[in-house]
């Protein structure tokens, strides 16, 4: 339940860029609403909640989390029903995956009931904005960042949350190629890869620039210490069915554990396929495209729902899977998500959160 006790101060924009007739640009990330939402953290609680025209902010040359990386984001979408209405997708998990990460880097909580109320406020604000299309919806950004100025190596004594809007289409329109890095490492046992902070991601992108230059559109990670465990992709976790199993890496302080993830797990048990949340090692994987018995890999994730893997490049070799329309599991389950961030089916509705 949404406490009333929660008060945001409203400042429209005087026109939307909508009235414009701008056209709307939906790459992934690109356009952004008219909106944002803003709350401040200062001696021990949260105060000035307020949606705001969508504009730069500033800051401080000196603002810590530039320098220090206390820096965490979410991302969940929010789909048009059939009847007009607007859902979102286990919002509330977010909310507890953000607490996690701030935890993690030492970062403010945040209470749920402000995660929820700030998205559903912004996201009823800004509804126009939602796009039509199987493949489209309206992306929500919320993120945390240490605000106090200072140089010295200590958490911040104060914090900023903020919520953005973006109407996109597929993150990915095609099936990906991906290449098993074994050189270098994303994270480590101990370290923060089960946070969602920014720094995670800039340590993705040199080794999967070079992975890019090989003709790869993704990494599969593996474990830092000998490279002989999967661990998740640079956008998502990994899932793979090998010899009719629905077989994922189990979550660890290395590896996101993903909102989608849980989600498919959870229908793929309720649907009776046999699911193994274990170390999923390399040779295994190499194996089973060597002998056929791996029939499915795809990556999972809020952006990217489900993407289909096309090709696993592992040791120089590169091995092709099987069509992507002979699929059943990740064909299946793809549609039925679907359906269901859109309330066309009845189960897992206490998943749904109305806007």
């Amino acid at each position: 339940m949404i406490s009333e006790k929660i008060d945001i101060q409203i400042q429209p924009v005087p026109n939307s860029k909508l009235d414009s007739n701008e056209k709307l640009e939906l790459q992934f990330g690109k356009t952004f609403t008219d909106h944002m939402f803003v709350a401040d953290y200062e001696n021990g609680k949260w105060g000035d909640l307020t949606i705001q025209p969508f504009q730069n902010i500033e800051m401080s040359p000196a603002t810590s989390f530039i320098h220090y990386g206390q820096s965490i984001f979410e991302g969940l979408k929010a789909h048009a029903t059939n009847d007009g209405e607007i859902l979102i997708f286990r919002p509330e998990a977010n909310a507890k995956r953000l607490n996690h990460s701030a935890r993690r880097l030492c970062m403010a909580e945040l209470p749920e009931e402000i995660f929820l109320e700030a998205i559903k406020t912004l996201v009823h604000m800004d509804r126009a904005w939602m796009p039509e299309g199987e493949e489209s919806s309206l992306y929500i950004r919320p993120f945390m960042f240490g605000t106090e100025e200072f140089l010295g190596v200590k958490p911040s004594g104060r914090y900023r949350f903020m919520v953005i809007l973006s109407p996109s289409g597929a993150y990915y329109s095609k099936p990906v190629r991906v290449k098993i890095e074994t050189q270098f490492a994303r994270a480590m046992e101990g370290g923060v890869g089960s946070a969602k902070t920014s720094g995670n991601y800039a340590a993705s992108l040199f080794p999967a620039r070079e992975g890019f230059a090989e003709g790869y559109d993704q990494l599969l990670w593996t474990d830092a210490k000998d490279h002989e465990r999967i661990e998740e992709s640079g956008t998502m976790n990994a899932m793979f069915v090998l010899d009719g199993k629905v077989i994922t890496p189990k979550t660890s302080t290395s590896i996101l554990s993903g909102i989608t993830r849980d989600s498919i797990l959870t229908i793929a048990r309720d649907w009776g396929y046999i699911v193994e949340e274990r170390d999923v090692l390399v040779s295994e994987i190499k194996e089973g495209l060597q002998n056929g018995k791996l029939t499915e890999a795809f990556g999972v994730g809020t952006a990217a729902t489900i993407a289909h893997i096309s090709e696993i490049g592992v040791d120089g070799t590169d091995h092709k899977l099987p069509e992507i329309a002979g699929r059943e599991f990740s064909n299946k389950m793809a549609v039925y998500l679907n359906d269901l961030k859109r309330g066309r089916v009845s189960e897992y509705s206490d998943w749904l959160f109305k806007v």
